[in-house]
């Protein structure tokens, strides 16, 4: 008789070994890139969003998949109030500030809870990976939730990501769970692009800088686990106030010194692929 005990961590090594893993393109896409934080509140969508403006603007074709199925946050943070449209197999993206679109939310009502059990979330993610017509993109941003749930362990094992970039605000609360992704990506051999401190700091109108959330955690989390520090990002209420409008930075006020952060970014990342 064996009476070996199987534990939790066998059992997720089970569900998450690599080596079982048949990954495929998002058709329609070169190079697909996650934005994933674990936790939630630190400004990830907000990341994504900017992000994808930041590389249209330094010269590429792009598009952006909000995969949070419980949360999303696109059709907000740009003002987009269609459905897409559809032949009877394949969704059209929505084309918003020259970037092609796709959330759940484009889909259901605003105030509708998604109250979906994870088979549900595995066959949504997978109608949105090669069921929308994607077309001609450099790079796809995928706006991951919070988490290390269902949507990412679906798009880690199924989909070929080329990388994933960690936003983070450098609490010690958020960060905790920030370790979690990471160990979750290594484990899944999905390549970490970097990690991101967002809303590092405040300057005040006295001119002092204020670290509302800490100082140097994310870079210390990137230390720690041997991966590369992207960069910091400052708090500035007019990056909320333009999210809200359904307008990010990058594109109201591409001179903004945010926005100025953001095109850096996007000049490091196509320089990567290309």
């Amino acid at each position: 008789m064996n009476d070996k005990k199987v534990g939790l961590s066998d059992t997720m090594k089970a569900k998450t070994e690599p080596k079982t893993f048949k990954r495929n393109p998002i058709p329609g896409t070169k190079f697909t890139i996650a934005i994933s934080s674990a936790k939630g509140g630190v400004g990830k969508s907000t990341f994504a969003t900017n992000l994808a403006l930041a590389l249209k603007k330094v010269g590429c074709k792009v598009g952006i998949l909000d995969a949070d199925i419980y949360g999303p946050s696109l059709p907000k943070l740009f003002s987009i109030n269609e459905k897409p449209d559809s032949d009877g197999q394949i969704l059209k993206p929505i084309i918003k500030y020259d970037i092609q679109c796709m959330s759940i939310g484009f889909l259901t009502d605003e105030q509708t809870p998604m109250i979906w059990r994870g088979p549900m979330v595995t066959s949504a993610i997978k109608t949105f990976t090669q069921k929308v017509g994607w077309k001609g993109l450099d790079f796809i941003i995928v706006d991951m939730p919070p988490g290390t749930g269902d949507t990412q362990l679906t798009f880690a094992q199924e989909i070929n990501m080329d990388g994933a970039i960690i936003v983070s605000t450098p609490q010690a609360i958020a960060l905790q769970d920030v370790k979690r992704g990471i160990r979750m990506f290594d484990k899944l051999n999905v390549k970490i692009i970097g990690l991101i401190d967002n809303m590092s700091h405040f300057i005040g109108d006295d001119g002092k800088k204020y670290l509302i959330f800490g100082e140097n955690g994310v870079e210390e989390t990137a230390k720690e686990f041997e991966k590369n520090f992207l960069g910091k990002i400052p708090i500035s209420p007019e990056v909320g106030k333009q999210g809200d409008l359904g307008r990010p930075i990058v594109e109201s006020n591409p001179d903004h010194e945010i926005s100025k952060l953001y095109l850096e970014f996007a000049k490091k990342i196509k320089s990567n692929y290309f």
